[in-house]
């Protein structure tokens, strides 16, 4: 496997990245008001989960596809990158419809070599930047 530096127009690939924003996105209002502040202080890469994989079920799981409006939202008022999480090949798909710009896979679901590869089979032929966020295992 090869990693290769993302390069986003406006990203200087010289310098530390940062990504912010909710671990979780629970309301519009919550997503818009932090980005807007985000932006205002340059950050370029806006993160928020809205599907929240979790260790014990019946916890809060996310707003789901809802959150996608928000991103896009956020992404057109605001100019940010948009970056969300995802953990099925479902979640792959929506976040490619709704022009999500990266997507990230989490902890949890990199400990799963099933769900690693559902979601590489569901990116394969696109060109999205795909983040590991704090593997199990780092040889993913």
């Amino acid at each position: 496997m090869e990693f290769e530096s993302i390069l986003l127009p406006g990203i200087d690939a010289r310098r530390p990245m940062v990504i912010a924003g909710p671990c979780s996105a629970e309301t519009e209002e919550q997503v818009m008001n932090t980005a807007k502040e985000l932006a205002s202080k340059g950050v370029k890469l806006f993160r928020g989960g809205i599907w929240k994989p979790r260790t014990k079920p019946g916890g809060f799981e996310g707003v789901g596809t809802e959150g996608l409006k928000w991103l896009k939202r956020v992404k057109k008022e605001t100019g940010m990158y948009v970056i969300t999480e995802v953990a099925t090949a479902m979640h792959v798909y929506e976040c490619l419809k709704a022009r999500i710009d990266v997507v990230w896979i989490g902890a949890r679901t990199t400990a799963n070599p099933f769900a690693v590869q559902e979601i590489a089979d569901a990116l394969k032929g696109t060109d999205i930047p795909v983040l590991v966020k704090n593997p199990v295992n780092p040889d993913l």
